[in-house]
């Protein structure tokens, strides 16, 4: 297979799907991998927008075949990446773009270790918890059950973080989106999918990017890593 696969990760309610809406009206050539889930549709989400809807023993066949990249059980509920998405998009010379959960990526990067892996961090707690609570009154019902045990994955998700070669915060929506963006553009030029970038515009996507990899990232994250009592590394210097 050949194109770019682009990971990207992110604790529930951290702002992901509506930053992966706007790249895919902002970016060309780019694929959203649709997964397949056990769980049933939320608000109005619909069959083969934002997941493929299927019933836990169509999806242990679908296993049994070989047919996914990779698949987790995330609070009881099967989360997969059907292989044949990936195939299907490099045919046609576009991109891919995986929206999945630590577990998942973690088989991603194993199985495809040139993978561009980003990962989407909340700034606070907080700031998470009324995201969460906003979501689930949408949904109709708040239970603060759920919250606690969605905050307390979350902390356990950002741990993950050293295992993404980009990090972002989304603490400014427009912002996160621009440096999606911008990582997305920098790695089609590294890899040489993207000549018609050049001049001022290349420098600033590239400078973008290389601001967002996670040897540049700690000043940004080692608030968010305090926030959500996550051991921050040492100081350099």
């Amino acid at each position: 297979m050949s194109g770019i696969l682009f990971i990207i990760s992110a604790p529930s309610g951290s702002g992901k799907s509506t930053i992966v809406n706007q790249l895919r009206s902002l970016v060309s050539r780019l694929e959203f991998s649709v997964s397949w889930t056990t769980r049933g549709p939320r608000g109005s989400e619909q069959e083969s927008r934002e997941y493929h809807f299927t019933t836990r023993d169509h999806f242990e066949e679908m296993i049994r075949n070989g047919e996914f990249l990779e698949y987790a059980d995330v609070f009881g509920n099967y989360y997969g990446t059907a292989l044949s998405t990936l195939k299907e998009a490099f045919a046609q010379d576009k991109d891919v773009l995986l929206d999945i959960d630590v577990q998942g990526a973690s088989q991603v990067r194993a199985k495809m270790p040139d993978a561009v892996s980003i990962f989407l961090m909340p700034p606070t707690p907080e700031i998470l918890a009324t995201r969460l609570r906003n979501r689930s009154r949408a949904e109709g019902s708040v239970r603060e059950e759920d919250i606690d045990r969605r905050l307390a994955k979350a902390r356990q998700e950002i741990e993950n973080y050293r295992d993404y070669g980009y990090i972002l915060v989304n603490d400014i929506l427009d912002r996160a989106v621009e440096e999606m963006a911008a990582i997305v553009a920098a790695e089609r030029i590294r890899h040489g999918n993207d000549p018609g970038a050049g001049g001022a515009d290349r420098e600033r996507v590239l400078r973008i990017a290389h601001n967002c990899r996670q040897a540049n990232s700690e000043a940004r994250i080692r608030p968010v890593l305090q926030a959500f009592g996550v051991p921050v590394p040492a100081a350099k210097g």
